[in-house]
C-alpha cells in the first residue's frame, strides 16, 4: 500500500522506514516508556547503531530517561553569562549566607556586559567571556583574556576578575557543566599594582586634624585612633556611642559600638552588616581623642547619624567627604593617601603600643592575621628603637 510505513523487526527495539524513505528508531526503556530517536536517519545502518548504543547504555547500567539527558545537554550549554547570574543567585559561605549587596554589586560590574547604545563602552573585565559556553572556556583562553587585561594597566581589577572566574568555574565544574577548571595561572588573582598604602606620620595626621572642617575631626579620629573603616564610621547613630566621665564630670573614655556598616548598592547607600563577623566589636578611645568624639556627639541622641549628609538624615557619601577630606590631605603634603589610610595608622600605632597581633586584628575587626599584619607599618620608631638596643660596653 503506497505511503505505508515499513516495519522492521529488530533484536532490541523498532525501525520504521518513513515515507520520505528515511528511518525512525525506537525502543522501550527501563522506564516502561517507549522513546524515539532524537532524528531520522538516512540508512538502517546509523538506525541500527543508535539502537545498539541504547541497548549498551541499559545492558551496562549508565542509560538515563532522554528527558534528562537532555536537560543535562541544555545546561552544559549554558554560556558564563546566563551561569553567572545562577551561581550570583546561590552563592553562600561556609556558614551558608548569601553574598553581601556590596559583594554582589562589585560582582556584577565585573560580569557587566556592555551597553549596546555606548559604541565605545567595553562592559567590565569579564564580558568578553559572558557569551561562551562555560565549558567551552579553555586554559588558553583564560590566559589570553588575563594578559589582555594586565595590557590595560589595571592590575588589581583584573586579579579580582579573574579570583571571581576561578570561584564561578569551580563551582560549575562541582555542578556537572563542565569537567575541569580553566583558571590554572599560578598566582592568578594575587596580582596586584605594588602600591603600598602609607600611613601618615604624626605631624602629618596633626596637620590633618587641624585644617578639616571641624565636623569631620571627629571622623578621622575614629578612623586613625579607633580603625574603623569609612562605612563603619559614617553608620553610627548616637546610641551606639558610650561617654564615660570621672565624678568630676572630665571624659576619661568614649567608647564605640561598631555593629553595622553603610554599603553602597544599586538601590543607593544602605546599611549593611560589617565586612565580616569580627568587625562587630566595642572599641575604645582616650585621652584628647576621646575629647574630641565626646565633643562631636554632645546634644546628639537615639538615631541620630554622626556624620550625616547634608539633609541630615542620609548617609555621608565617600564623595561628598573627600571634598572635606582632600584640601586636609593635601595641606598635610599627602596627596597620595587615602582615607583609608588612617586604618593602617590605628594598625600601626596600636602594635608599636605593645599589641599583640591577635590583639589588633580584633581592635580592627580582622577576621584573619594576615589582613592585621598588612595594616601594621615599620612607622618612624627607627631611631628610638636602635638606641634600645644599644650594646652597653664593658671595657674601661
Amino acid at each position: 500500500m503506497a505511503g505505508r510505513q515499513k516495519k522492521r523487526r529488530e533484536t532490541f527495539g523498532q525501525i520504521d522506514k518513513l515515507p520520505s524513505g528515511r528511518f525512525r528508531a525506537r525502543y522501550t526503556g527501563p522506564d516502561g516508556d517507549r522513546h524515539a530517536a532524537p532524528a531520522t536517519f538516512d540508512n538502517l545502518t546509523d538506525a541500527r547503531a543508535w539502537l545498539a548504543a541504547r541497548q549498551t547504555e541499559i545492558s551496562t547500567g549508565k542509560w538515563q530517561p532522554p528527558a534528562l539527558v537532555a536537560a543535562a545537554l541544555a545546561e552544559r550549554s549554558q554560556t558564563l553569562a546566563t551561569y553567572a547570574e545562577v551561581w550570583l543567585a546561590s552563592r553562600t559561605n561556609s556558614k551558608g549566607d548569601h553574598l553581601r549587596p556590596r559583594t554582589v554589586e562589585e560582582y556584577r560590574r565585573l560580569l557587566r556586559s556592555p551597553d549596546p547604545t555606548k559604541s565605545e563602552d567595553k562592559g567590565g573585565p569579564l564580558a568578553e567571556l559572558l557569551p561562551l559556553v562555560v565549558g567551552s572556556i579553555t586554559p588558553a583562553r583564560v590566559r589570553e583574556w588575563r594578559s589582555a587585561q594586565l595590557a590595560t594597566g589595571r592590575k588589581t581589577q583584573t586579579s579580582r576578575a579573574y579570583g571571581l572566574l576561578n570561584a564561578i568555574m569551580t563551582t560549575a565544574v562541582h555542578d556537572g557543566i563542565c569537567d575541569t577548571n580553566p583558571c590554572a595561572i599560578k598566582g592568578g588573582q594575587s596580582t596586584h599594582t605594588g602600591r603600598k598604602v602609607l600611613p601618615p606620620s604624626d605631624a602629618e595626621l596633626d596637620i590633618i586634624l587641624a585644617t578639616i572642617t571641624p565636623r569631620y575631626r571627629a571622623l578621622v579620629v575614629a578612623a586613625a585612633v579607633g580603625g574603623l573603616r569609612y562605612g563603619e564610621a559614617t553608620a553610627l547613630r548616637a546610641k551606639d556611642v558610650t561617654v564615660e566621665r570621672d565624678d568630676a564630670g572630665k571624659v576619661t573614655a568614649v567608647r564605640l559600638n561598631v555593629e553595622r556598616a553603610v554599603v553602597r548598592t544599586a538601590q543607593g547607600m544602605v546599611t549593611g552588616s560589617t565586612k565580616s563577623e569580627a568587625g562587630v566589636r566595642r572599641v575604645g578611645i582616650f585621652g584628647p581623642d576621646a575629647d574630641t568624639l565626646a565633643e562631636h556627639v554632645r546634644g546628639l541622641i537615639g538615631d541620630a547619624l554622626l556624620w550625616p549628609a547634608k539633609d541630615g538624615v542620609s548617609y555621608l557619601s565617600q564623595s561628598a567627604f573627600w571634598k572635606h577630606w582632600n584640601p586636609a590631605r593635601t595641606a598635610a603634603g599627602r596627596v597620595d593617601m587615602p582615607f583609608h589610610a588612617l586604618r593602617h595608622y590605628a594598625g600601626t600605632r596600636y602594635a608599636q603600643a605593645g599589641a599583640t597581633p591577635r590583639e589588633t586584628m580584633t581592635r580592627l575587626g580582622h577576621s584573619s592575621l594576615g589582613a592585621a599584619m598588612r595594616y601594621q607599618h615599620a612607622g618612624n620608631r627607627d631611631d628610638e628603637l636602635a638606641a634600645r638596643m644599644v650594646r652597653r660596653s664593658t671595657r674601661v
